[in-house]
């Protein structure tokens, strides 16, 4: 089937609960901001250089709490009542940590150089940070294809919804406070609308108002306009 075809297909089907949406839009963001970030970097000028490498840090933290959320939650659901399913990714799962750990290794090692050395061993570790954020990408389309036509045989929505609400429990606060950001810059106007009004109704309200203020702050106007008048808030949050 081409690309036409399956996104005609895509229309026509009922819509159906995807907990893995908003974060692979959020993940394919900060990889791709980051890799494009480590290739202009400036790494004889120190700012620069301490800035490319904490994102770069960041980004590896949160790849790690995906990896160990998914194992933990998602793959179990999987497995109880599709057996099988998830063995290609619990697989690919052991390698990305391994190279999380690899590429950890590598961010250190360049931190540690200082002047021209710098250049090459930049250059090294945005190679491998390339292919690893393209495994990634093939990594995630079979996780939206391929486990959610799984997940969606043998889950309701409702029941899909609270296993992603268990896994967001867990996450933690600054890993969350990694993402969310990203997240809300990189989802689309409904489904911004759909996380904020579902936190007002389950959230506590300072978690709600944490995330209704960051999105005040993160996202351009119009769309902050759009959002606060979507879910009926001041606009002068904003401000």
């Amino acid at each position: 089937m081409d690309i036409v075809s399956r996104m005609a297909a895509a229309a026509r089907a009922t819509p159906r609960y995807d907990m893995y949406a908003g974060i692979h839009k959020a993940l394919r963001a900060f990889m791709g901001d980051t890799l494009a970030m480590v290739g202009r970097c400036d790494w004889q000028d120190e700012i620069d250089a301490s800035r490319t490498l904490a994102q770069l840090g960041e980004l590896l933290a949160v790849c790690e709490v995906h990896v160990h959320d998914e194992n933990v939650f998602v793959h179990p659901a999987i497995e109880a009542r599709r057996p099988g399913v998830s063995a290609r990714v619990a697989g690919e799962h052991e390698h990305h940590l391994e190279e999380i750990h690899a590429l950890r290794q590598a961010v250190a090692e360049l931190g540690r150089l200082r002047g021209a050395a710098r250049g090459p061993a930049a250059h090294a570790l945005q190679l491998e940070l390339a292919l690893f954020v393209a495994a990634n990408f093939v990594h995630m389309n079979h996780e939206e294809t391929v486990h959610n036509a799984a997940l969606r045989e043998a889950y309701t929505d409702a029941e899909l919804a609270a296993i992603e609400a268990a896994l967001v429990a867990t996450i933690p606060p600054e890993a969350m406070e990694l993402i969310a950001p990203w997240m809300l810059r990189n989802l689309c106007h409904q489904e911004r609308v759909a996380l904020l009004s579902g936190m007002r109704q389950g959230a506590p309200a300072e978690v709600f108002e944490g995330m209704l203020a960051l999105a005040a702050s993160q996202l351009p106007a119009r769309d902050w306009a759009k959002l606060a008048q979507a879910i009926d808030v001041p606009l002068a949050r904003a401000a």
